[in-house]
């Protein structure tokens, strides 16, 4: 069996890894006052946790009321593309000693904010699928 023999494929938990560090953009998602928001964040890997800077605002909130969060990350070309979903617990990191740790990675804000706290991700799930892409297959019936 090859992996096209199927247009949909669920990768292992060492390929999701893979792919998760092959990346630096993902989308956080987090509940919030108004409902669910969905975040682009800049990441790195420490190990197999997320890392990233925020700022004050809605997305600190949310996870400060409910650190359970979901982040995403995705990539394709004209064949096929991957998906890699996360779920974990995100907190501050607040101990000096770890903060030196995690800036001594050099994660930089994507935009030029000053984004001074760092939060990690604790990962409890992850999961990844690739995808083959091709014409609808609703077409071979009309």
């Amino acid at each position: 069996m090859t992996d096209r023999d199927s247009p949909v494929i669920h990768l292992d938990t060492d390929k999701a890894w893979d792919l998760l560090a092959s990346q630096r953009l993902g989308r956080l998602a987090v509940h919030s006052e108004s409902g669910l928001d969905i975040f682009p964040v800049n990441y790195t890997l420490d190990g197999e946790s997320i890392v990233f800077r925020t700022a004050e605002g809605t997305k600190l909130g949310g996870l400060m009321s409910a650190s359970s969060v979901t982040f995403e990350i995705d990539s394709w070309d004209e064949q096929s593309g991957y998906s890699v979903i996360v779920k974990g617990q995100a907190a501050p990191i607040t101990a000096p000693e770890e903060i030196a740790r995690v800036e001594a990675l050099r994660l930089r804000p994507w935009v030029p904010t000053v984004k001074t706290t760092f939060v990690r991700i604790a990962v409890f799930q992850i999961s990844a699928r690739k995808f083959w892409f091709g014409p609808d297959p609703i077409d071979k019936y009309r």
